[in-house]
């Protein structure tokens, strides 16, 4: 499907009314700067705030969808991205504000037939201290590690493999986005669903890189901090972590990662932890929409998916050529 060359922004939103007038001045700002044609889009996840009408009364050339009832982010991004018409997709949180030139080293990167999307540098929002870099694939047992950051120490031109790309801030292939069918709406409400679509492209054939060079800044957990308890957080995260090794593990790997999963759960048992209990019997009650991603990732492949682990060594190969720092 052709589409023209154009950026699409897709900012998801839920109760957004004091991060939008921070965020979509500079947003304009860096998309005139691109040169491009382009387009806004506001997915509201059913706000309880003033976002709708404001967006209404000061951006009415956005395009706005008011989702009728609270799901979460994989939902709402969805919703805006399979209306996105540009080449280019931006998947830009609430609660980030770009800088002035961030588009300027990253659409060369899609004259690469396989790039699937690049991401740049997150910092703080008074500050410069870096809250993302490029993700790193490690493993604790058969478990994936999904904390994983990295900057190159040489600020040049030489691309950079990234694990994932963050939710956050990601420009993507709007053709491979929408044919991968968007984010997976079964990590809903939030966590973890950006880690699975990256991998679902990189076992597909496609690359995710990060910029260094293209900056954004982040007020620091705004948008779920002010709605959701800790243990709600925790139950969901690792909910997801769990959908993401039941989906994409190799088989052979499934009965140790279970093994693990057992163990672990009779430890958080003993320390009286049962937030991970809770998560594990989300988990299992899920199982049948699990079986279902992982058969769907099987069929829509035209080609031998490549397994989680020839992923992570394909990507820790290429960081492996120049000099960076981890953490």
């Amino acid at each position: 499907m052709y589409l023209p060359k154009g950026i699409s922004v897709v900012i998801p939103n839920y109760n957004g009314r004091l991060l939008l007038p921070q965020i979509l001045p500079p947003l304009y700002d860096a998309l005139q700067n691109a040169g491009l044609e382009y387009e806004v889009i506001i997915s509201d996840d059913a706000s309880t705030d003033a976002s709708v009408a404001y967006i209404k009364a000061a951006y009415p050339a956005i395009k706005l969808i008011e989702n009728p009832v609270n799901r979460g982010f994989a939902p709402t991004a969805n919703a805006g991205i399979f209306v996105a018409t540009y080449s280019y997709t931006l998947l830009l949180n609430s609660d980030v504000k770009l800088t002035t030139h961030y588009f300027q080293f990253l659409i060369s990167y899609f004259d690469k037939e396989d790039c699937f999307g690049v991401m740049g540098r997150i910092i703080g929002w008074d500050d410069d201290v870096i809250q993302d870099g490029g993700k790193y694939p490690y493993f604790h047992g058969v478990k994936i590690k999904t904390s994983g950051n990295y900057i190159p120490l040489q600020d040049d031109a030489r691309p950079c493999f990234s694990m994932y790309l963050s939710g956050a801030n990601a420009l993507m292939n709007t053709t491979i986005l929408q044919s991968l069918g968007g984010f997976n709406e079964l990590f809903a409400p939030y966590y973890v669903e950006d880690y699975e679509l990256s991998l679902r492209a990189w076992r597909m054939g496609y690359i995710c890189y990060y910029e260094h060079r293209a900056i954004c800044r982040h007020k620091t957990s705004a948008s779920i901090a002010s709605s959701s308890k800790k243990e709600k957080v925790k139950i969901i995260y690792n909910r997801n972590k769990m959908f993401l090794h039941a989906i994409h593990l190799p088989a052979h790997l499934l009965l140790f990662w279970k093994m693990q999963l057992g163990l672990e759960a009779f430890i958080h048992i003993c320390f009286g932890k049962l937030f991970y209990i809770k998560a594990l019997m989300a988990f299992l009650g899920k199982r049948k929409q699990v079986a279902e991603s992982r058969a769907l990732l099987k069929k829509n492949s035209v080609k031998r998916l490549l397994s989680v682990q020839e992923v992570a060594q394909k990507i820790n190969a290429q960081i492996s050529r120049f000099p960076i720092q981890k953490w």
